[in-house]
This record gives C-alpha cells, structure tokens and sequence, in this order.
C-alpha cells in the first residue's frame, strides 16, 4: 500500500481520529514517521493535561508498520511489549517522530536467522512545541521468518 493512503486512513481510524491523533508524515520508504496530537478538551485529563493514554497510543502503532514493510511477507511481524514514562505534563501540541534505519532491519534480520526469532526495543519521544520530553515510550517488536510453506502459499499463520 502506498503511504500515502495509509497516512489518510490512519487518520481516519477512530483511536486516533477521536484522540485528535493526526499523522503528520509518513515516508514512501516507510522509513520515517510523524505524528501530532494537539489539546483539545476531549483528550485531558481530570487535571487538564493530555490523557496518558492519548500520549502512547500517538506511538503504538508505528514501529512495527515501519519494519512489517521492509522485512516483508517473509516475516512475521508483531508487537510485543510496550511501556511509557510521564517525564512532565504535556500541554499544547505534542509530537512524536519515528525513523527505521538499516541498522534496525539488519539486526532484526540476522537475530530471526540465527533465533528463528528476533526481539528489539525502539524507543521514542513525546516532545511538546518547545521540544521538552513529555513523554519517552519503548515498543518491542517481535520478527520471525515464516515457514516456506506458508510464504510459498500466501497462508497467514499464527504465532
């Protein structure tokens, strides 16, 4: 799928369209993304900043649709494990930014050749207008070489 199209429809998707979540780039290569989330009264909290939950689900989603379109259908690709620090209220607009090198795609490669699975931790910044850190979240994404057979016939298998 083209990124552009999936930039438009992740904007549209409810968790992020009903979050104010808007993604602001996403590369043809799938090698870098942004996203934006500005304060709105629906994404505070009971104290007025932006709701925890809205800071990570701005970065869910996105290390592993970086990796899943470079390793391609001969890998599984998931996410694993996630975990969020608050390092200070976050106010105004907030951003996030995701950049895939080859570095990443190389280690997730040889760890899946040589484990027959490879587990790597990403880490990225909630940053507000100012580019303080509001937040600093780190996502596990799980890869694994598919069957042959399963590659071979197109078949979806489960992990």
């Amino acid at each position: 799928m083209k990124a552009s199209r999936l930039r438009r429809g992740m904007n549209l998707w409810p968790p992020f369209l009903f979050a104010g979540i808007r993604v602001v780039e996403l590369s043809d290569d799938y090698r870098h993304a942004k996203v934006r989330m500005r304060m709105h009264w629906w994404n505070r909290n009971y104290v007025g900043t932006h709701f925890g939950g809205s800071l990570f689900a701005m970065t869910d989603p996105f290390w592993m649709l970086l990796v899943l379109h470079h390793l391609g259908r001969e890998h599984l690709v998931w996410d694993r494990a996630g975990e969020i620090e608050f390092v200070k209220p976050g106010r105004g607009t907030v951003h996030a930014e995701f950049h895939l090198t080859d570095e990443h795609l190389d280690e997730l490669r040889t760890r899946a050749a040589a484990d027959n699975k490879a587990l790597l931790w990403f880490s990225t910044d909630v940053v507000d207008s100012a580019g303080e850190v509001v937040a600093r979240t780190r996502k596990q994404v799980y890869a694994r070489r598919k069957n042959r057979k399963s590659v071979d016939d197109g078949v979806a298998e489960n992990v």
